[in-house]
C-alpha cells in the first residue's frame, strides 16, 4: 500500500510499505476513507517527540471501512463504516475501567501514528479494535466524521468538561485553531453568556465568528477589561504556546479555571507569584475520546455545526502537500485538512479550498 512515512525530524515521504495484517486477535484492518492532519503530527515531524521512531507512518485520524478483524473482535464485521479513534484502549486495565482511555496502562493510550503505524494511509491496523473504533450510526460525510477521532472529543472532554463551562459564563478561548474554533462550537451547548475567541490571524478570528463566538480579537481591548474587572470564568488555553498561557493568567477571574487544552512545544513559565491568591484551578489532559458516542449523536441531530472547520480537501496521495498547507495555516487559510483515499470514481485528487 501507499502511506505517508516519517524518516525523522523535517523528513516525511509518500512511500510504498507493507500492507498491514492482523497482528493480535483484538485488531481490525480499516480501508482509510478520510484521514486529516494534526498539530501534533507537525511536533512529531520537528523532532519534539522523540519516542516516534523513523520509519512510522503517520496520523492518528481516520473513518474508515472495516476490512478484516482478528478472532478476537466481537463488535465489528468487515464492511462496517467506523471512526478511528485517536486513542487506542485496551478495555482491562484500571484507567480503561474508568473510561480514561488516554492514560490506557494495557499497551494502549496515543500510539497510532506516534508508537505504531498510523492513517495517513490506505490502510491501517487498528490495536484494540473493539475499543477503539466507533460504528457510525449514521450516514454523515466523512469529513464531519473525522472530526469525532479527535478534533470534538478534545475540545469537549479537555476544554469545555475539564473548564466546567456552565450556564452564563464568560468563556475565553486563547487559540483559534481546529481545536479552539471546536471549543467555541462545543461551548455554545452550555448556554454561556459570551464566547471571545483570542488569536494572532484576522482569518482565524472571522472563522471563531462563523464557529458562534460572540466577539474575536487579537489581545487588546477586551483582555485588557477582563484584567483590570471581572475576568473569564473559563478560559480555554488552544494554542499551545507559552504566551498563549501567560495571557490565560491574565484573563481568568479569581476562582475561575483555566483549561489547557493545546499540545506545547516548549517549556511554559508557570507565575505562581501572581496567581497563588487567585484561587484559580488549572486543568491539563490527554483526551479519551470517551466523548465520541455522545459527540456523534449531536451531530447526527444536528446539533453541532462543525464542517466549516474543514478549510482544504485533497487526495490522500498528496499527504506531504497537505503537512505544508497546514503547517503554514494563518497564511494559506487552513483549519483542518481533510487527505481522501479515493474511489474509482473518477474523483482528480485535486485540490478543493472550501469558503
Amino acid at each position: 500500500m501507499r502511506a505517508l512515512v516519517y524518516h525523522g525530524p523535517g523528513s516525511i515521504s509518500w512511500d510504498t510499505v507493507a500492507d498491514p495484517v492482523i497482528e493480535d486477535p483484538g485488531d481490525a484492518v480499516v480501508r482509510v476513507e478520510t484521514t486529516t492532519v494534526c498539530g501534533t503530527d507537525l511536533h512529531i515531524l520537528r523532532g519534539d517527540l522523540a519516542e516516534a521512531a523513523g520509519g512510522t507512518v503517520l496520523g492518528h485520524e481516520a473513518v474508515g471501512e472495516v476490512v478484516a478483524t482478528g478472532d478476537g473482535v466481537r463488535r465489528l464485521r468487515p464492511g462496517n463504516r467506523v471512526v478511528v479513534s485517536s486513542v487506542s484502549a485496551c478495555g482491562r486495565c484500571r484507567p480503561c475501567r474508568d473510561r480514561m482511555f488516554g492514560q490506557c496502562r494495557g499497551g494502549g493510550g496515543w500510539i497510532l501514528g506516534h508508537l505504531v503505524h498510523g492513517t495517513q494511509a490506505e490502510y491501517v491496523r487498528v490495536p484494540f479494535a473493539d475499543h477503539s473504533t466507533h460504528r457510525l450510526s449514521f450516514s454523515p460525510s466523512s469529513d464531519e466524521a473525522v472530526l469525532l477521532a479527535e478534533v470534538l472529543p478534545t475540545a469537549y472532554e479537555v476544554g469545555v468538561r475539564n473548564g466546567e463551562v456552565g450556564p452564563g459564563d464568560t468563556v475565553v478561548v486563547v487559540g483559534a485553531g481546529p481545536v479552539g474554533l471546536a471549543t467555541v462550537a462545543v461551548a455554545r451547548l452550555y448556554s454561556p453568556r459570551r464566547v471571545i475567541a483570542v488569536d494572532l490571524s484576522t482569518a482565524r478570528l472571522k472563522a471563531a465568528l462563523r464557529m458562534g463566538a460572540d466577539a474575536a480579537e487579537v489581545p487588546g481591548r477586551m483582555i485588557g477589561e477582563l484584567y483590570d474587572g471581572p475576568g473569564a470564568d473559563v478560559v480555554v488555553e488552544a494554542s499551545g504556546e507559552p504566551e498563549g498561557f501567560v495571557l490565560c493568567t491574565r484573563a481568568v477571574r479569581t476562582g475561575g479555571h483555566i483549561a489547557v487544552i493545546g499540545t506545547p512545544g516548549r517549556s511554559t513559565t508557570l507565575h505562581l507569584e501572581s496567581l497563588w491568591r487567585k484561587n484559580v484551578t488549572i486543568s491539563t489532559g490527554q483526551v479519551d475520546t470517551s466523548s465520541t458516542p455522545w459527540l456523534m449523536e449531536l451531530l447526527r441531530f444536528g446539533r453541532l455545526r462543525v464542517s466549516p472547520l474543514i478549510t482544504h480537501s485533497l487526495g490522500l496521495e498528496r499527504a506531504v502537500e497537505a503537512y505544508e498547507v497546514f503547517s503554514h495555516g494563518t497564511a494559506s487559510g487552513a483549519l483542518k485538512v481533510a487527505l481522501h483515499h479515493w474511489r474509482d470514481d473518477g474523483g482528480s485528487g485535486s485540490v478543493e479550498q472550501r469558503g
